[in-house]
């Protein structure tokens, strides 16, 4: 399965269903299921925003999984990030929707039981589908079957 990798806490917004469009300086034709992956890097920037995002939005932000494969999502489409005027304010907290970037709007959330550790990579890479069928939670999208 193709995979993206997405700094902390973002990942995990994403996984959470926080956040529903991820903003990228480019553009992909890619729609379908994707795993998302945390990436191992944590600044303490990205620290910061965890403890602010986890006081405005979920507690479960403040400490999330580095270095692991979260869960999948479906990527229905991408659009320039022009079109998203009207999105909530978790949304534009949670992404960078300044001129000349793109914003990929998911879907389908599937959640794993456990996080599972996996080296990721810049831009799309591939990660064993039996890795990714052994990770889902039945009947849960939300991450340690937290709902």
């Amino acid at each position: 399965m193709r995979a993206i990798s997405l700094w902390q806490p973002w990942a995990s917004a994403v996984i959470l269903g926080h956040k529903r469009i991820e903003t990228r300086h480019w553009s992909t034709p890619f729609t379908g299921r994707m795993a998302v992956h945390a990436a191992k890097r944590w600044t303490r920037e990205e620290r910061d925003d965890a403890e602010a995002f986890a006081r405005q939005i979920d507690p479960r932000l403040a400490t999330p999984p580095l270095g692991a494969i979260l869960g999948t999502v479906r990527l229905v489409r991408c659009e320039p990030s022009e079109a998203f005027s009207h999105i909530s304010q978790i949304e534009r907290m949670l992404g960078n929707f300044a001129p000349g970037r793109f914003g990929w709007i998911l879907d389908d959330v599937r959640a794993f039981a456990e996080p599972i550790p996996f080296k990721g990579a810049q831009g799309f890479f591939d990660v064993p589908d039996e890795l990714i069928a052994r990770g889902f939670i039945p009947d849960s999208t939300k991450m340690g079957g937290q709902g």
